[in-house]
């Protein structure tokens, strides 16, 4: 199938005239991770980033004909909720209740703490925005509820978009709206976003997935999301309203993320778990490759311009 032609299926399936777009992922390393997550392509060095949250720890490697290659790993005393970088290569990674910056040399600093010392959370998946601030969610290591935090690192230090979330998951920006994901009741949330000031407007559900969990999230350049679906082993292609376009299967039932990666934005890079499983596959916590027709938007570099506490 063409390039072209997988892009027709989508503008069908857009249109509700037609059957879906269905893909299937190919497993592109033997690596296993514990909770593989945040993929992120950084253009400047040609290199993937991803995490493995439970394991501590931040990898780096190559992508090359669907294939990815491992080349450092950065490891770390706590879990490692998500990573993202600057334009000179600088690291701001989520550790489990602080944000810590990694030089070129390795040379490591805390930024800021965003969960209170000891806190029975954890910080989970994070983003840059089109302006170059960090954000950064978190979710409930106990039985607690609703609790749960969305919050944003800038030159002001952390201001907390969300305070009520069940478990904060994926973000995304499109047309100047930041959607962002709260798993545990499958609710993709939407709200107004301007990238130069930061405000925002008033939260409101742009919809909800009920067949399976809502997990990591990427947008492409056609405007459309890109969301892991946690037990039911895919990715789903969403309009903003929701719509289902396609499906990418990967074969390992707890999908997490996915991300645009390559020269050209155009393999889809998609992490997988093997947490919560009895007897994991062959195929669970391995990261997988797809080609799915369409481009991603290069992810925003973090700005660490005038950051209160570097």
């Amino acid at each position: 199938m063409t390039i072209h032609h997988v892009a027709d299926e989508l503008q069908v399936a857009a249109g509700r005239h037609g059957p879906l777009a269905r893909f299937t992922a190919v497993p592109a390393s033997p690596d296993v991770y514990a909770l593989g997550e945040g993929p992120l392509w950084d253009a400047a060095r040609a290199r993937l980033l991803w995490v493995d949250i439970v394991a501590g720890a931040v990898h780096e490697g190559t992508l090359d004909h669907g294939g990815v290659t491992a080349t450092r790993r950065h490891a770390f005393g706590s879990t490692v909720g998500a990573v993202a970088v600057a334009a000179d290569g600088t690291l701001i990674v989520a550790e489990k209740e602080t944000l810590t910056r990694i030089d070129v040399d390795d040379r490591r600093t805390e930024l800021a703490r965003v969960l209170p010392e000891g806190a029975p959370s954890r910080l989970n998946d994070g983003a840059v925005d089109p302006a170059g601030r960090f954000l950064v969610g978190s979710l409930a290591q106990d039985d607690r509820h609703g609790l749960e935090v969305l919050a944003r690192l800038d030159a002001g230090g952390v201001t907390y978009l969300d305070t009520d979330l069940v478990l904060s998951n994926g973000l995304a920006w499109i047309d100047d709206r930041l959607y962002s994901v709260d798993t545990v009741p499958g609710t993709i949330w939407v709200r107004d976003y301007d990238p130069a000031t930061g405000e925002t407007g008033p939260r409101r559900k742009a919809f909800t997935i009920t067949d399976g969990k809502p997990d990591g999230m990427c947008a492409d350049a056609d405007g459309n999301l890109w969301i892991a679906n946690w037990g039911r082993g895919r990715v789903e292609c969403r309009t903003p309203a929701g719509d289902l376009l396609a499906t990418v299967e990967t074969g390992a039932p707890h999908t997490t993320s996915a991300a645009f990666a390559g020269p050209d934005l155009d393999v889809l890079v998609i992490t997988t778990s093997t947490r919560h499983l009895t007897g994991p596959g062959p195929r669970d916590g391995r990261l997988f490759t797809a080609e799915v027709g369409v481009r991603g938007l290069p992810a925003p570099y973090w700005s660490t311009e005038n950051l209160p506490c570097i």
